[in-house]
């Protein structure tokens, strides 16, 4: 008996070894965040039928334009590139910012172009070309490109109007082409993925693709359609039959400021920083507010300004010398400014209080941002005796969290043309890996339409959320 208790010892000691080193391995216990393995279920993609004039094809269009983007004319980047990549490929996305903030759809399809060789072994979409294994059907359309062409390009006033204009004839020819395929007939469209980041994409066709998997900034773009759908209801909730936390994805804006790595990071002189438009609409006008409350404080900065080449240089600075980066709700609740200040390594202070955010369940904002009520931010003082109050170990805790999350919110992969080998950490993954996720409710909803007898029809009773 006595021999057998250090034999007993032993191998308690090495059962608790092995459970130790299983833990570490665990990659869940040192980051909050879900990291990505080559050991998960890839998302099976088919990529739908369309010529290359509706994405690659545009970018042909773009680069061989002989004009500025009539919106920001002299600040526009790109007349100054086209010399050099008009004859290049693969060709690159606009640098022009009211376009490269909305490039997901770039690196989305650059992914899926990638060849199976090259592929990352940590990539969570799978190229399938056989309707029959495909999770989901994405739809190849740069429609934000499409859109911010009409928008700039186009004939002033004549975006919201079908006649003449070259975006919505884009819109109208991919929806009559989706739509007759057998993938779409099969489904309804509740499998077929879009790529909607810019507001105003699809604008004149979203009826016709509601059932699909939409990929948005937010839902602000949809608050018009929602008032209309409702008869005019003044209520904020979003309708079910447009757009839904529980089919569609929020995905983040492209930063447009470089990436600050916590070792680079230096004092920082100013408590809170803000630059942009001070007017905006609908939920955006509590920045107007927010500004005459903040403008006069001391150890606040609040400039107004456009993402020019001398605005995107002040910005850097800013927020580089700024503990806290303020994001209030634009035209719609969330901007690019909120991915610049993670970029930054600022801590972003949210005043957008029906904003939804890229990512969440695999990312816990509040674990690097502070959410602050639109009301008690509009009360005098309040916002930055509460900023003042922070203690320093508190705001170094932040401010290590977000460079952790740094990589989620990167679209690019380095590789010419996008198309290459994404990052496992990156945007994109976590883009297919969110869609991933819905897999299960998509095949139950096509099921379920299928057993119903002819001639019956179901209204929708959810407005969720």
């Amino acid at each position: 008996m006595k021999s057998s208790i250090p034999l007993l010892l032993c191998f308690s000691f090495l059962s608790l070894l092995s459970l130790y080193l299983i833990s570490s391995q665990n990659p869940r216990n040192h980051n909050p965040n879900l990291r990505l393995t080559s050991m998960q279920p890839r998302l099976k993609v088919l990529v739908a039928d369309l010529p290359r004039s509706f994405n690659y094809g545009l970018l042909d269009v773009y680069w061989s334009l002989s004009s500025a983007d009539s919106r920001i004319s002299s600040s526009d980047p790109d007349p100054l590139l086209r010399r050099h990549l008009s004859t290049r490929r693969p060709l690159l996305y606009p640098e022009n910012p009211l376009i490269k903030q909305y490039s997901a759809e770039y690196w989305l399809l650059g992914d899926l172009e990638t060849p199976a060789e090259v592929r990352s072994a940590a990539s969570v979409a799978e190229r399938v070309f056989d309707l029959e294994k495909a999770d989901v059907v994405f739809v190849p359309f740069f429609a934000t490109l499409s859109a911010e062409m009409e928008l700039g390009w186009g004939r002033k006033g004549g975006f919201g109007k079908k006649e003449g204009n070259r975006d919505y004839e884009r819109q109208k020819e991919v929806v009559e082409r989706v739509r007759a395929s057998d993938a779409w007939k099969r489904s309804g469209g509740r499998d077929h993925v879009f790529v909607l980041t810019d507001p105003v994409a699809m604008w004149h066709v979203r009826a016709a693709i509601a059932p699909a998997i939409l990929l948005v900034v937010d839902f602000g773009g949809w608050y018009k359609i929602d008032s209309k759908t409702s008869g005019g209801n003044s209520s904020h909730m979003v309708q079910h039959t447009q757009v839904s936390l529980l089919k569609d994805v929020i995905v983040p804006y492209t930063h447009m400021l470089p990436r600050l790595h916590l070792s680079d990071d230096k004092h920082r002189h100013t408590l809170l920083y803000f630059k942009g438009a001070k007017h905006r609409h609908r939920g955006g006008q509590v920045r107007e507010k927010l500004w005459d409350l903040l403008v006069n404080e001391s150890d606040v900065i609040m400039e107004e300004g456009f993402p020019n080449v001398t605005g995107r240089e002040q910005s850097i600075q800013g927020m580089r010398n700024s503990e806290f980066c303020l994001h209030p709700a634009g035209d719609t609740p969330t901007s690019c400014r909120l991915f610049d200040a993670i970029s930054s390594l600022c801590i972003p202070v949210i005043v957008s209080d029906s904003i939804e955010l890229p990512f969440e369940g695999m990312v816990d904002y509040s674990k690097f941002s502070l959410f602050v009520s639109v009301n008690n931010a509009l009360v005098p003082k309040w916002l930055v005796n509460y900023l003042k109050n922070i203690s320093k170990a508190e705001k170094e805790m932040l401010r290590q969290n977000l460079a952790q999350v740094q990589p989620i919110f990167e679209y690019d992969n380095g590789s010419p043309g996008g198309i290459g080998a994404v990052p496992s950490e990156g945007a994109v993954n976590y883009i297919w890996r969110k869609i991933h996720q819905k897999v299960p409710m998509i095949r139950e909803a096509i099921i379920r339409e299928k057993r119903k007898p002819q001639g019956v029809s179901i209204p929708l009773r959810c407005h969720c959320t």
